[in-house]
């Protein structure tokens, strides 16, 4: 895949453009309320700060939680926003989050935090940070997961490193862009060396037994979990 080929997979998928939009309207809306305008400095800064640790914490006690996928409620929730990137990792109609799920969540998270510190301006300011931080993630996770080669050298590491939370061992290295929290919680890995290979980095401990038990995954999917990928090349 080349660069302009990886641009045109990027920006004509949905999420991305809706993800756009609503950045485009909300910071306009800050831009618009806020008086004066070096207030939406502190819910920006804020955001930027934070988001990170908030993807952590979501991707790591979350998605990586067996509890979701036992209850029928949730299990083909879980199914889609995490489950079946990690069956197929390469695949892109996976690859990018399901806007019902992230959008909400963003505006959760992020908004109280900018009503807090500059009202219903830094509200939109900080969703609208949310929204453009979320583009910058998922154009990265394309490079990571889509085949291509990326040219610079930290570019190369950043897909070394998210690759082996995929084909290696699913427990650490749960960051796309930033590893920093990672490292701060001892859940980094620069390598395979030393780090033991997972029996679950595929199916994230939904397994044979497991779907029997709490089958509601398996329903959706409509196909026993599987232990490796059908489609995607492994690596580590």
């Amino acid at each position: 895949m080349t660069l302009p080929e990886l641009w045109r997979a990027y920006l004509t998928y949905p999420a991305i453009n809706l993800y756009a939009l609503l950045a485009l309207l909300a910071g306009g809306a800050a831009i618009f309320t806020a008086r004066p305008w070096r207030h939406l400095a502190l819910p920006v800064a804020v955001t930027l700060l934070v988001y990170p640790l908030i993807w952590y914490g979501l991707h790591r006690y979350v998605l990586h939680g067996r509890w979701l996928y036992r209850m029928q409620w949730s299990a083909t929730l879980w199914k889609r926003i995490h489950f079946d990137h990690h069956q197929d990792p390469h695949r892109l109609e996976v690859l990018f989050g399901a806007p019902a799920n992230t959008v909400p969540t963003m505006a959760l998270i992020t908004a109280p935090i900018g009503y807090a510190l500059a009202g219903w301006p830094g509200a939109c300011a900080a969703f609208a940070t949310a929204l453009l931080t979320t583009c910058v993630y998922e154009f990265i996770h394309c490079i990571q997961h889509l085949n291509y080669k990326p040219s610079t050298a930290i570019l190369q590491k950043l897909k070394r490193d998210h690759l082996l939370h995929h084909f290696h061992n699913e427990n650490g290295n749960y960051g796309i862009v930033s590893f920093a929290p990672d490292m701060l919680f001892r859940t980094y890995h620069p390598g395979a060396r030393g780090w033991a290979r997972s029996p679950t980095v595929f199916n994230l401990g939904y397994d044979l037994a497991e779907a029997r038990r709490y089958p509601w995954v398996m329903q959706a999917t409509g196909a026993p979990p599987r232990d490796k990928p059908s489609s995607a090349r492994q690596e580590s």
